[in-house]
């Protein structure tokens, strides 16, 4: 999400059972004042599924943040904003931005910039095998060729990747059919000599080729 995507967002928009939120609008500071408006384009409203962990965590802090209310004598309303200042006044982008190089410096992490975190969230997802049109939708990128092409330099270990994770179900899918075509090919006195290994591992490939022209993935 964006830096004022997080600052509109509004307890409404977030679903912890279902663990989801939606973005509907966004914040940001024009000549000393916060303006609250739509997203910029129709991609850019949409729904981003949360990590369990993410769930419980805001869910402890609406906790943490109803009780904080009511001691100031303003309950918390779902139309209250989720980050905000401890009366509900928007926080400054700006705010967010200093808050975050703070938090660097002392955890001694190298300089980057808040809206790094995006990538960061992108470039992991996809190493960590997720489909790219999933990750596109999360970023709210018009097509999944423009993430394609933003984080082209993480296709190659993808490729490396998949090539290995497909011998590797090869070798399972014809070990398993081993288990199967062994003794039919015994039966039929196929399995003695050249002639019948030549036709037990034939067997073997059409049948995993088989399985796998009629896999739900393909």
């Amino acid at each position: 999400m964006w830096r004022g995507e997080l600052l509109a967002l509004r307890w409404c928009d977030v679903d912890v059972d279902l663990a989801s939120l939606s973005v509907v609008q966004t914040l940001y500071r024009m000549k000393g004042e916060f303006v609250v408006k739509e997203p910029k384009s129709p991609h850019s409203r949409r729904a981003i599924a949360l990590s369990p962990s993410l769930a419980i965590l805001l869910r402890n802090y609406r906790v943490k943040q109803e009780k904080q209310r009511e001691m100031l004598g303003k309950p918390l309303s779902d139309t209250d904003l989720v980050f905000s200042h401890i009366d509900g006044r928007p926080i400054d982008p700006d705010t967010v931005t200093h808050a975050f190089n703070n938090m660097l410096n002392k955890c001694g992490i190298p300089h980057i910039r808040f809206h790094d975190l995006r990538h960061s969230h992108a470039t992991l997802m996809l190493k960590a095998g997720i489909h790219p049109k999933i990750v596109s939708e999360r970023l709210e990128h018009a097509k999944v060729s423009i993430t394609l092409d933003i984080y082209s330099h993480v296709l190659p270990g993808l490729q490396e990747a998949a090539a290995e994770r497909f011998d590797k179900m090869l070798e399972t899918e014809v070990g398993e059919e081993k288990d199967v075509s062994k003794p039919l090919a015994k039966k039929s006195g196929l399995y003695g000599g050249a002639d019948g290994i030549r036709t037990h591992y034939l067997l073997t490939a059409s049948q995993t080729l088989s399985r796998l022209s009629y896999s739900p993935t393909h």
